[in-house]
């Protein structure tokens, strides 16, 4: 095993250095990121993705440093939408130091990834996370004769515990510029050296990193360098099929096998495993969830207490009672409404405001007292089951069932997302592999899952009735394993492949899931609260032209036939703006009695499959293409009326409410 130096250029004091965290999914680069940076950071979409990208500020002995933690990654060769995202970072130039946060218990197939990334010519710093659990399992490892094989800093931690952060503030404070590399066998170095000389252009991975990506036919790879070497590009283009054509076949092969090899060696008397104890508890239950006959009832106790008693019961019901009834009905309406009529002499401004559609009496009082309080609590029951890593054995459980309706387990990452937003839902939709799983995955989100705010308040109106909520949830269940099984055979197409890292299952940890709570929050109020100002000021303009009301009164029409008053088309009106907001229109059609419990469960029903808001389906036209997002628009929309109209007659016929 030999290495190579690698000189890097030192960056100008005066920059802010950016600190990239990069490593498999679920393996606590977020807990390292909180750690370091606390708070306050931003949470943004890299740009012309759905992939969010957290970035901080830490202070490390009186220099500042940017923190960028990113999506999980696999290898330097991106499959996914996240893998893809994470190495544009890379080669954006941002990373002027990397942190490679790996799993203690899979050390060995996780190397792989600190060979590519040391080869990118940026200082690595590698951080060995949940050493607590590998010790349990009867794993030991010697992290300094490892870091002296490496030639790297390479710090053992249990971050949940915030075990090991000072030694990564001592490394990151002691990066220095070169780095080494470690050499493969003759003809592959001399594959490598020979690419490496034909390239000539400025990169921010070195040039071998460069070589061994074209050598491996990335395409991303291949066009940045056709830009950057400009007219020698054909010289590099022509040596580089020759020597792809000469191992055709085996390069990938190769290059796997010596990398298994050099980490064989890197590992000799590193790791020593023993005989583990029997399973912990924790354990025993973590493998319960992945077991069909255990992990659905699990799944059912999950959803009833989560999404059932504290977001709807607690969220929608009576946090929205003391929000909605108490601090807007009683207080800040009236006292709003004072003060606009008294400040504003033109009535036609004051409806702006305070009127039956106002900013204020309706925007504020939909986004603040009845769907803010359900936002909250989902946000949180959401982070404490992303924290405790339960969404990947959920995937792997549902995997079967998505099989039927031409997803695979990947895709109930969107559709748990979906029921906190379907906008943010459609957008992560692009992480599946096919567009053939995306367009069905954007047709089931926007038929029949609801967001978390329109799940809310409908679970408070339903929760009531009896039965009431055993219909709804499973008229919209038949229909969404109906349409997703017809989609699945009328689509052309291939099943999907699955393979999904699989964590442990952990106990959450109180300051990660407040930090993501707070920073999905925060996305709400920035993000989502403007826009129901704006639907305020549309509905009154519809209003004050007349355009409002001829709306309604076509709308009314499709009411009567599903045996609904025509106060109810004013909700489905609200539903285009924000599906919550017409969730909160059928709130105040029942509180002021014009439902009665079956027109409730009918009205449920058809709001929830109804056309998306206007913000998902901008979203449609932007991932799916307009032809596609208006074809779902359409054919959702004839579904809800035909699934009301059929679930009116079958309740009048056997009498069920």
């Amino acid at each position: 095993m030999t290495t190579r130096q690698v000189s890097t250029t030192t960056q100008p004091e005066t920059k802010i250095r950016k600190i990239v965290l990069v490593g498999n999914p679920n393996v606590g680069k977020s807990l390292i990121f909180n750690a370091l940076t606390g708070a306050y950071v931003t949470v943004s979409n890299y740009p012309g993705t759905s992939v969010e990208v957290s970035r901080g500020t830490a202070k490390i002995e009186n220099k500042a440093w940017e923190i960028v933690d990113t999506p999980g990654m696999y290898s330097i060769i991106p499959i996914t939408e996240e893998e893809r995202v994470t190495r544009r970072i890379l080669l954006g130039g941002e990373a002027d130091a990397v942190i490679h946060v790996v799993d203690a218990r899979s050390l060995e197939r996780t190397l792989s990834l600190t060979l590519q990334l040391m080869e990118t010519g940026l200082p690595v710093i590698l951080v060995v996370n949940i050493l607590d659990e590998a010790k349990r399992l009867g794993i030991t490892i010697d992290l300094s004769l490892l870091g002296e094989r490496l030639g790297i800093p390479v710090v053992g931690a249990v971050m949940k515990r915030k075990t090991g952060l000072n030694g990564i503030r001592q490394a990151i404070a002691q990066i220095y510029p070169a780095r080494k590399h470690f050499d493969y066998g003759a003809q592959m170095e001399d594959d490598i050296s020979g690419v490496t000389a034909k390239i000539h252009g400025a990169y921010s991975l070195s040039r071998r990193s460069i070589a061994l990506l074209l050598l491996q036919r990335d395409d991303e790879i291949i066009q940045l360098v056709k830009e950057t070497e400009g007219e020698k590009f054909p010289e590099l283009e022509a040596h580089l099929k020759e020597k792809i054509f000469q191992r055709r076949g085996s390069l990938q092969m190769d290059l796997s096998v010596e990398r298994k090899n050099i980490i064989a060696m890197l590992l000799a008397g590193v790791l020593q495993v023993t005989l583990a104890g029997g399973e912990s508890l924790i354990q025993r239950f973590g493998r319960l969830t992945l077991n069909p006959w255990a992990g659905l009832p699990i799944l059912l106790v999950v959803l009833y207490f989560g999404l059932y008693q504290f977001v709807g019961v607690f969220g929608a019901g009576e946090m929205v009672d003391f929000f909605e009834g108490v601090l807007f009905e009683e207080h800040f309406n009236p006292w709003s409404e004072r003060l606009i009529r008294e400040f504003i002499p033109w009535p036609l401004l004051q409806e702006l405001f305070v009127g039956q559609y106002g900013i204020l009496t309706l925007g504020l009082r939909y986004a603040i007292g009845i769907i803010l309080p359900i936002v909250l609590t989902f946000f949180l029951f959401f982070s404490i089951l992303e924290d405790t890593g339960y969404f990947p054995r959920l995937a792997m459980l549902l995997d079967r069932l998505f099989k039927l309706i031409g997803l695979s387990g990947r895709a109930v990452i969107p559709m748990v997302l979906g029921f906190g937003c379907d906008t943010m839902a459609t957008m992560v939709t692009r992480t599946l592999e096919t567009t053939r799983e995306r367009i069905i995955a954007t047709l089931l989100i926007a038929l029949a899952i609801p967001c978390s705010a329109q799940l809310g308040v409908i679970m408070a109106l339903l929760t009531p009735v009896p039965g009431a909520l055993l219909i709804w949830v499973l008229s919209l269940g038949m229909i969404f394993i109906l349409i997703g099984y017809l989609s699945s055979l009328l689509l052309p197409g291939q099943p999907p492949a699955f393979y999904m890292e699989i964590p442990p299952l952990r106990l959450p940890q109180l300051s990660n899931v407040m930090i993501k709570t707070y920073s999905r929050m925060q996305w709400y109020l920035l993000e989502i609260l403007p826009l129901f100002i704006l639907a305020s000021i549309i509905l009154w303009l519809g209003q004050i032209s007349g355009v409002f009301d001829l709306v309604i009164r076509g709308l009314s029409v499709a009411m009567r036939g599903l045996g609904l008053p025509a106060e109810a088309s004013v909700a489905f009106v609200l539903g285009f703006f924000r599906r919550d907001y017409g969730a909160a229109g059928l709130y105040d059609l029942q509180t002021q009695g014009l439902l009665d419990p079956r027109q409730l469960v009918v009205a449920a029903v058809v709001l929830t499959i109804f056309v998306p808001c206007v913000a998902q389906f901008i979203i449609m036209v932007k991932e799916r293409g307009t032809k596609v997002a208006i074809a779902i628009l359409l054919f959702v929309s004839v579904t809800a009326f035909v699934s009301g109209y059929l679930l009116n007659q079958l309740i009048l016929a056997t009498g069920l409410i």
